[in-house]
């Protein structure tokens, strides 16, 4: 491995690979405005890696690739991450742009109250490329997630997804969560065109009722993205909701007792995918999507530890009924021994 370039060694085949840039990100100490915040704590983010780290503690082999600087920040990410299992041999060390960074309150991020900071302008994993990423270690994986965040970072980056993105023979599954964060797009005007243009090369994407184009409904977004094969529309509180070929398959949400709304997204990805690397039905595949979901709202953090595989089929295989009276609040993903408790929770 080089300090800027491709690697010539050949890479292993792992089940997930995850390209994105990640970040350090200080959380507040206690709650108020970042103007009166005294102090905060350091953690990691960064949507794709989070799905990568998730999976890894799910027992997934993952590998997660990006770019930071060759500083101390950069040093923490890769380490960090790697302590969940994942691979992370084929991030690159950029000697000239820093690690990005970023601040935010400790609110829920629906509301006007939340402040985020972000200090990632410049920043080393805006700077990827198809020139100086390691392309045979990025397609080396059953699936390849990507998301909409990083098309957002320069022309590059998007560059880069337009090939990773593109369909040709021989590629890996290629999972797309479009993640639209409108302030990335700043001066673009663009944004949704692209986001969508990128979700039609994908085969299994994820997007959000509340992001998708202004479309009204599940229905209007597979109307506007027929191409992939498999069509995860997120419902918020309501469900989800997933189309793949002729069929329509749509799970409610759980009843959860949210300590902070944060990580949900990209868990449910991380659930979807495992089920989905277990070749489970579409039905099983949401189910375990939600309950990724709930063990990231019931922490603090964006990262929370997955419950144990037979725990979640468990769960994954209650009837409707039993589904609909779940209720999981903090700590249940360490109650496996429980889960027939859980049911109907008040």
């Amino acid at each position: 491995m080089t300090a800027t370039g491709p690697s010539s060694t050949a890479p292993g085949v792992v089940d997930v690979v995850a390209l994105g840039e990640s970040m350090v990100t200080f959380l507040p100490s206690g709650p108020g405005r970042l103007a009166d915040v005294p102090s905060f704590d350091r953690a990691i983010g960064g949507a794709e890696s989070n799905v990568a780290c998730v999976l890894a503690a799910a027992g997934h082999s993952a590998r997660w690739v990006g770019r930071v600087g060759a500083d101390g920040f950069g040093d923490h990410l890769v380490e960090a991450i790697g302590a969940y299992g994942v691979d992370v041999s084929a991030v690159r060390r950029d000697p000239d742009r820093p690690t990005g960074v970023y601040f935010r309150t400790a609110g829920d991020r629906a509301t006007d109250a939340h402040e985020v900071a972000y200090y990632r302008a410049g920043s080393a994993a805006s700077a990827m490329s198809a020139r100086n990423m390691d392309l045979d270690a990025i397609r080396a994986g059953r699936v390849l997630h990507l998301s909409g965040i990083t098309p957002a970072l320069s022309a590059d980056c998007l560059a880069l997804m337009r090939e990773l993105t593109a369909r040709r023979p021989g590629r890996p599954l290629v999972s797309f969560d479009v993640n639209h964060r409108p302030g990335l797009w700043h001066g673009h005007d663009d944004g949704p065109r692209v986001l969508l243009e990128l979700a039609r090369g994908a085969d299994i994407v994820f997007v959000g009722e509340d992001e998708a184009w202004g479309l009204g409904g599940p229905e209007a977004v597979r109307a506007a993205l027929p191409e992939p094969g498999l069509l995860v529309v997120k419902q918020g509180a309501t469900g989800a909701t997933a189309f793949h070929g002729p069929h329509v398959t749509s799970v409610p949400a759980l009843t959860v007792d949210v300590v902070a709304a944060v990580g949900a997204g990209d868990a449910f990805a991380a659930g979807f995918l495992s089920a989905t690397l277990r070749d489970l039905p579409v039905r099983e595949r949401l189910r375990h999507g939600h309950l990724m979901a709930a063990a990231a709202l019931t922490v603090p953090g964006d990262l929370a530890a997955p419950p144990a595989r037979d725990h979640a089929d468990r769960l994954a295989a209650l009837d409707d009924d039993a589904w609909g009276r779940l209720r999981l609040g903090p700590g249940w993903t360490q109650t496996g021994e429980r889960a027939d408790e859980e049911v109907g929770t008040p």
